[in-house]
């Protein structure tokens, strides 16, 4: 007979699993993409094969892989003969799974793996490829590009005078800083020639259609892999800003400094504003997203017999602050029976920022659940948090996340650990590792943001 944490575990799996089908890249292609004859349609946009030139294909992001293979199953093998060229750019991790996929109906496809959080080599020579590839496009043909999470890391061309090194240390500072996904970003579009609508700049006057799975908050074309193909609101002085509000401007590299400071003057171009992008034959179509995530477990966790109910889809914040949170939420469930009756499953999403302190290692998911684990470990009632990342990384790490409940802060001081001490050491890996609560599923082939579910109450049996 399981007990009840191991029944709240294997309930908190399945969910886990609702999300990711929800999340699932192919499934989010076939949903907006579909062919009729010569015919494409991609959401309300039609596009007529027959008179079409040539097609090129442009898939990146950690969704690279399941877009590429899914558009390519809809063109089927009389679109793909108008395959110009492609390029799928992915995880480092990922590319043996691309090799091994791609067969002969795909073989002028060149896949590049590159790095991520942190852009590597082949970040760099996936971003020349880029823009080498949309720069061949006419008028006359049309232009797919698949965007995913983690694109802005995988994909760049490092503008006049900088360096590789220069944006790696760049990026470096703001994810210790605690930036904001739309701040970081809006420094990477200012150091970069393929962010901020620059593969829109280099499709020129072709047809460039973008189909997006978002991994960020309110789902925004410009911030989603740094907006590659979308127009740019932020500006050179919005990107310093961001600079002097995590108090980098003596850390920040010389040439970065240099650039953004001339940016501010006025010395060098800006990035594609809208009123430019409204001349350009552009579409955009969201494809899947964090609330899709979300709903699907709220629906699984109805089909349980649990009460669900959504709490936020676009959750930000300090990580640590969120779980606080989160936790007494939980509390007042189990004390009051609100917002929600038992048995609960309390769901969220979104992106979370750790602004690094100490000298551990973790993740946002893995901060926030043992934040939330501090609180809920006098419950009273069965509670059990789940934090995880759809992508199946949290942090610099191989966990995609942590499971709590109310006894872990127990369990750990009968094992001689601090929780106090991890959390101010920002070291929850091996924290969670010595319990055994981390969750890991490698990469997943998906990004749409975090997920946070919250059990209350006595779970009905597996």
């Amino acid at each position: 007979m399981p007990t009840r944490w191991e029944t709240a575990r294997v309930i908190a799996a399945e969910l886990q699993q609702a999300a990711l089908q929800a999340a699932d890249p192919g499934r989010a292609v076939a949903r907006h993409v579909r062919r009729d004859g010569p015919l494409l349609t991609v959401g309300d946009q039609g596009y007529d094969l027959s008179t079409t030139g040539r097609l090129f294909l442009l898939s990146v992001g950690k969704a690279s892989l399941g877009m590429a293979a899914a558009l390519l199953t809809c063109l089927g093998p009389w679109a793909q003969r108008k395959l110009g060229g492609g390029l799928i750019v992915l995880p480092e991790a990922l590319v043996g799974a691309a090799q091994a996929w791609r067969g002969a109906a795909a073989s002028n496809l060149r896949i590049i793996g590159a790095g991520h959080p942190l852009p590597s080599a082949g970040s760099v020579v996936a971003g020349q490829a880029a823009l080498e590839l949309l720069q061949q496009a006419t008028p006359a043909d049309l232009v797919i590009c698949l965007l995913s999470g983690g694109g802005s890391a995988l994909l760049t061309a490092p503008a006049p005078g900088l360096s590789l090194a220069d944006l790696q240390a760049t990026t470096q500072l703001l994810l210790r800083g605690g930036a904001t996904i739309h701040e970081l970003n809006a420094v990477r579009k200012h150091l970069d020639q393929v962010k901020g609508g620059g593969l829109a700049l280099a499709a020129g006057d072709a047809r460039l259609c973008s189909l997006i799975l978002s991994d960020v908050p309110g789902d925004r074309l410009d911030v989603i892999a740094s907006g590659p193909t979308a127009p740019d609101p932020s500006t050179f002085a919005d990107a310093w800003a961001v600079i002097e509000r995590v108090q980098g401007e003596a850390q920040v590299p010389a040439a970065v400094r240099q650039r953004l400071q001339a940016g501010r003057r006025g010395e060098l171009p800006e990035t594609l504003k809208p009123e430019a992008a409204r001349a350009l034959p552009l579409q955009h179509q969201v494809i899947g997203s964090n609330r899709l995530a979300v709903e699907a477990v709220a629906q699984a966790a109805a089909d349980r017999g649990l009460a669900p109910l959504i709490l936020a889809t676009q959750l930000a914040g300090e990580a640590r602050e969120v779980g606080r949170v989160l936790a007494a939420i939980a509390g007042e469930v189990v004390r009051h029976g609100r917002p929600q009756r038992q048995p609960a499953c309390l769901v969220a999403g979104g992106e979370t920022t750790v602004t690094v302190r100490g000298r551990g290692r973790g993740g946002r998911s893995q901060e926030l659940a043992l934040a939330a684990a501090l609180s809920i470990g006098d419950a009273g009632r069965p509670v059990g948090l789940l934090s995880f990342g759809t992508d199946g990384i949290d942090g610099p790490t191989d966990a995609a996340g942590a499971w709590v409940d109310d006894t872990t802060v127990a369990r750990a001081q009968a094992l001689g650990l601090d929780p106090l001490a991890a959390l101010a050491n920002n070291d929850a890996y091996p924290f969670f590792a010595a319990l055994g609560d981390l969750i890991i599923t490698g990469p997943t082939g998906t990004n749409v943001n975090d997920v946070v579910l919250i059990l209350v109450g006595d779970m009905p049996n597996v």
